[in-house]
């Protein structure tokens, strides 16, 4: 069944309220004229009802399928981990529903290929992902530069992605660290890929070496301690299907890091430095000192995920940020990156 959408009001389901739905979903679609939050289904009853008392969400629910059945829900918004993605995303969209899904997009890239076979079938309806953040405002000025050749032959790209969340044994287990519930996603390489392939284009194949330091944590909810089988430092090396060679350096376990997160891109006329933080840009041409840049005019974009999926919804804007397809495409990446290091070979995403 396909939900009627040229009604003036759109209306909305959660499952599951996280904290990226809270903080950012949930108030970006009340921001938004004619839409209606209908219903929230959380992990608990109980939870479910402290979101809706907190939104004013009409509806709580105890089991996703009354969302899927319900015909006056017009589109599902999925906040859950991983581990829920691929059935509810195949279950809503089967239903005649559109969908906006929380990333890292599945457990895997089988998974991830199933939800985007279930989005073609579905060509009238709307499948979305929530984005890599990082490079709203800047993406669009990358592409452009790397299009018109301002970097001249692109040769390598190196990722950095280093921080001190891991080092204390004694904190509590992330469900980012239950294999059972991120899958083969590993720390914040998915989304880095994501950028990664959004300036570059897809990759080829992956060599990757990985470790767990801290190999066990407390599990808050069972009281006894989880062995920790995904890694918390990874190295990459990727061929990218335009030559181009990129190295992925991501831990959890470096206090104080003297490099400073980003991205940066070597060409044989130049080289563009990109810092997560502040999204910033600086581009260095041979024998010259980098200098800041802005991005171009109009360009410019920010986090406007639910006003994007809306549009989509209401007057069929293509998805941009971020489509089925793409996240297949980082999934692959993630994938292979996970079969590289714990089979110690080199890995070819057509493969996947």
């Amino acid at each position: 069944m396909t939900t009627d959408t040229d009604r003036d009001t759109l209306r909305i389901g959660f499952i599951g309220a996280g904290a990226n739905t809270r903080s950012r979903h949930i108030p970006g679609f009340q921001a938004i004229e004619g839409v209606e939050l209908a219903a929230v289904c959380n992990r608990s009853r109980e939870s479910g009802q402290r979101v809706a008392e907190e939104f004013g969400i009409a509806r709580v629910a105890e089991d996703p399928g009354a969302l899927f059945d319900d015909p006056e829900i017009d589109a599902i918004c999925i906040g859950t981990w991983p581990y829920r993605h691929r059935e509810y995303s195949v279950r809503a969209l089967e239903a005649g529903k559109h969908v906006l899904c929380e990333a890292r997009m599945a457990m895997d890239a089988a998974e991830a290929r199933e939800m985007l076979a279930a989005a073609q079938a579905r060509p009238d309806l709307v499948a979305q992902l929530v984005p890599a953040p990082f490079d709203l405002a800047s993406w669009r000025t990358i592409r452009r530069l790397l299009a018109e050749g301002a970097l001249g032959e692109l040769r390598e790209a190196h990722v950095t992605v280093l921080g001190g969340g891991a080092l204390d044994p004694a904190q509590p287990l992330h469900w980012r660290e239950r294999g059972e519930y991120s899958g083969r996603n590993t720390m914040m390489l998915g989304i880095f890929a994501e950028t990664v392939q959004r300036w570059l284009g897809p990759t080829e194949r992956v060599v990757a070496d990985a470790a767990t330091f801290v190999t066990s944590r407390r599990d808050q909810e069972s009281g006894e301690d989880y062995e920790i089988g995904i890694p918390d430092s990874l190295g990459v090396f990727a061929r990218m299907a335009n030559g181009a060679r990129v190295s992925y350096q991501l831990s959890g376990l470096t206090h104080a890091p003297a490099i400073a997160n980003g991205i940066s891109l070597y060409g044989s006329a130049a080289s563009l430095h990109w810092t997560q933080a502040g999204d910033g840009m600086s581009l260095a041409p041979l024998g010259e000192e980098p200098r800041l840049l802005e991005p171009d005019p109009g360009t410019a974009g920010a986090w406007n995920v639910e006003a994007d999926f809306v549009a989509s919804i209401r007057e069929g804007a293509p998805v941009e940020l971020t489509s089925f397809e793409d996240g297949l495409r980082y999934m692959q990446f993630t994938e292979a990156v996970w079969r590289s290091w714990s089979e110690g070979r080199a890995v070819a995403l057509d493969e996947l």
